[in-house]
């Protein structure tokens, strides 16, 4: 399916017009390093995201006019048992309801719950797959949740044709749900480089939320922090190239 989508992106060959060059170095070029191992969070990377939708959403929903404590940088109990597994769908609409006063349908909180959640670009979906080409083993670190993984499912089904999600184009997939541990904890960090028999200094993490990068860095991954102005097209290449040197500089 992935070679669908860079087929319909340019049915001669993968040129995406934001300036993204191929990495390959070319004919007689060798590379003095291996080529990084590539773990990317998901959302803030490869879909966009919209920390505010969702407390929004909630809030015209809630009778009391709720504040939720959601946000990228922090998030209460509920939603990190949620995102580990701990909670069924209905035990977390559940706890929704009697935390924020909700007074609404399963399907009215599900499409709150779901507002946060934007597009995939197509262009980001051709990048990985032509590192992928070029010999790059990927994997996704994702904190999610049963909810959010089938609406993404959904989406990408019907947009691009996939089957199995989001792990129609990488090596290997690591949700918190299934796992039962999340970012930042250095747990689910050591977990995704066992099963993939990665070390941390071979492999560049990209990731959009600042604590989880500070766990990465910790741990000894080399870490492409996609802070804006960055994003994945316009830096990934840029930071394959500068590895095992972090891309752009700690200090910049």
């Amino acid at each position: 399916m992935l070679e669908a989508v860079i087929f319909h992106l340019n049915p001669c060959r993968f040129r995406p017009s934001n300036g993204y060059k191929s990495t390959t170095l070319g004919p007689g070029k060798t590379n003095k390093h291996m080529l990084p191992h590539l773990l990317f969070d998901f959302g803030g990377v490869i879909i966009d995201i919209d920390y505010d939708a969702t407390p929004a959403a909630m809030r015209r929903i809630s009778r009391a006019g709720s504040t939720i404590a959601y946000s990228q940088a922090q998030q209460s109990e509920l939603f990190d048992l949620f995102e580990t597994g701990h909670l069924s769908p209905a035990e977390f609409r559940a706890g929704l309801r009697a935390a924020y006063d909700l007074d609404a349908t399963d399907t009215e909180i599900d499409a709150a719950w779901h507002a946060m959640l934007l597009e995939v670009p197509a262009e980001r979906l051709a990048l990985i797959g032509e590192l992928r080409k070029q010999g790059h083993q990927t994997a996704l670190l994702s904190n999610t949740n049963t909810l959010h993984i089938a609406e993404i499912n959904r989406r990408l089904a019907a947009q691009y044709d996939f089957k199995n999600g989001i792990a129609d184009v990488l090596d290997r997939v690591f949700y918190s749900q299934e796992v039962g541990l999340r970012k930042p904890g250095e747990e689910i960090f050591r977990h995704a480089l066992n099963e993939m028999n990665w070390e941390a200094a071979d492999t560049l993490f990209i990731e959009d939320s600042p604590q989880h990068v500070a766990t990465a860095r910790r741990l000894g991954l080399r870490v492409l922090h996609l802070a804006p102005p960055f994003t994945l097209t316009s830096a990934l290449p840029e930071a394959i190239r500068a590895f095992p040197r972090e891309y752009p500089s700690v200090n910049s």
